[in-house]
């Protein structure tokens, strides 16, 4: 399957074509079975962090020996094409359309997960939400949490302190760049709560989030991916 979503005018109507390859698409969903099938979709991975493995299932060699502050960890996809560009489109081309579309994929597969309380969408710092003009995680948790029927919680909790880019980082530093960068800004609601973001790399910002969220109470916490990088 080639790819050409590069040179597709992504600001008209798709309702009838796909986004990948502008062929018809039948079922309204803006993708073809085709690239719908060819799609990375991640079939193994630890199911503490959702690290893609090759083959098998059991604990990553990371979670063997230090295991994260939430209890599982869902990723619809590897982080890898079309999907990564898919959400550097998202995030940085504010195509919100791909939002809802992401939360699609992701209900599919999370179609029999147990439901929580509540999701809670991985906040921006207010400066990175006005400059970017919207936060990608609410976005996708929004349509989320209606095709699951959960309730939303997006102001829950707060990015409290502004932090540099993580993507630099090793992840050590990236877990000392993230102390007390979240708070809660309304009372905890519910026992059993769902992180969700875009993607996961390391898994420090989830991770300070999910710290957060069990000192007020929290009981369990899955994260909900659409993707997970193959870096642990």
């Amino acid at each position: 399957m080639v790819y050409n979503w590069r040179n597709s005018p992504l600001s008209r109507s798709l309702s009838a074509h796909c986004i990948l390859c502008l062929g018809p698409d039948h079922s309204g969903s803006n993708l073809c079975t085709e690239c719908r099938r060819d799609l990375p979709w991640l079939e193994s991975a630890c199911p503490a962090c959702a690290l893609p493995l090759a083959t098998g299932v059991g604990l990553c060699g990371a979670c063997q020996h230090r295991r994260h502050a939430f209890d599982n960890c869902i990723a619809a996809f590897s982080y890898a094409a079309p999907i990564d560009a898919l959400v550097q489109q998202l995030k940085f081309g504010a195509h919100l359309h791909l939002a809802r579309l992401f939360a699609r994929l992701l209900a599919e597969r999370l179609r029999n997960i147990p439901r929580p309380d509540c999701i809670i969408p991985v906040p921006l710092h207010p400066a990175r939400q006005r400059e970017r003009g919207f936060n990608q995680a609410v976005e996708i948790a929004r349509p989320l949490a209606t095709y699951l029927g959960c309730r939303l919680a997006h102001d829950t909790c707060i990015r409290a302190r502004q932090t540099p880019p993580q993507t630099s980082l090793s992840a050590g530093q990236r877990r000392r760049n993230l102390r007390d960068a979240f708070a809660l800004r309304l009372p905890l609601q519910g026992r059993h709560l769902a992180l969700v973001d875009d993607v996961m790399t390391t898994g420090s910002t989830l991770d300070a989030l999910a710290q957060l969220l069990r000192g007020a109470g929290a009981e369990r916490i899955d994260v909900w991916l659409c993707a997970r990088t193959h870096l642990g």
